[in-house]
């Protein structure tokens, strides 16, 4: 299994690059959000990379998060989404828009991919709706891939409103990781989950997960 791929990108296509590793060329597949966030030809890029075996051909999609690998390979496992799909919809929301679409139920999301259509979006959120927390709490950006840390100023931290740690104290650990992994602040995921929490005092991560993006959720 080739899991990532670094090396220099020799040119790209409309819905793949060819990258140059040590002089043998691999052709990755990757989404229009992925695409639009590489470097220029010639340049250095690093992409966590899962295969696609078939009898007749090797197919290599690429991803800038593991977070995002995991949902494609999860997406495929539905029935009715191949890779083709799985990019389309990862193209057109995101990992992160997967995350929440599939956690809040929204599967109206899902369906703004090109060629997924209402039913095959409901079933993708009802396959997957149990596994949600359990991929947005993974993180693995390509800068951890790579080793990469910020070597320059200090990083002062914000004290993060106290967490009670009641019966699901489990549960409310997954949840700030994975709100945290989502983009949001250890503050306002903190708050999220406190306010959640107390109002379901026995909820499992999924559940407060999906409460907190409720609270989280621009007014309006």
């Amino acid at each position: 299994m080739i899991g990532k791929i670094a090396g220099r990108i020799d040119y790209r296509a409309a819905d793949h690059v060819l990258i140059d590793v040590r002089g043998v060329g691999y052709v990755v597949y990757v989404s229009d959000r992925v695409m639009a966030s590489l470097p220029g030809n010639g340049e250095a890029v690093a992409l966590f990379t899962d295969l696609l075996v078939r009898e007749d051909n090797l197919q290599l999609f690429g991803f800038t998060t593991l977070v995002e690998k995991e949902w494609h390979r999860l997406l495929m496992s539905v029935q009715g989404i191949g890779a083709k799909a799985s990019m389309a919809i990862l193209g057109a929301i995101g990992a992160e828009g997967v995350s929440r679409a599939i956690a809040l139920g929204d599967w109206a999301a899902i369906a703004t991919a090109k060629g997924v259509g209402p039913k095959t979006a409901q079933r993708a959120v009802l396959d997957l709706k149990n596994k949600a927390h359990a991929v947005m709490a993974m993180g693995g950006t390509l800068a951890e891939a790579q080793g990469e840390v910020e070597a320059e100023g200090e990083v002062i931290e914000t004290a993060a409103p106290k967490v009670t740690r009641s019966g699901n104290g489990a549960a409310q650990s997954e949840a700030l990781s994975a709100l945290g992994n989502l983009g949001y602040s250890p503050s306002d995921a903190a708050g999220a989950v406190a306010e959640a929490s107390g109002g379901a005092p026995d909820a499992d991560t999924s559940e407060l997960i999906r409460a907190a993006l409720k609270l989280l959720a621009p007014k309006g």
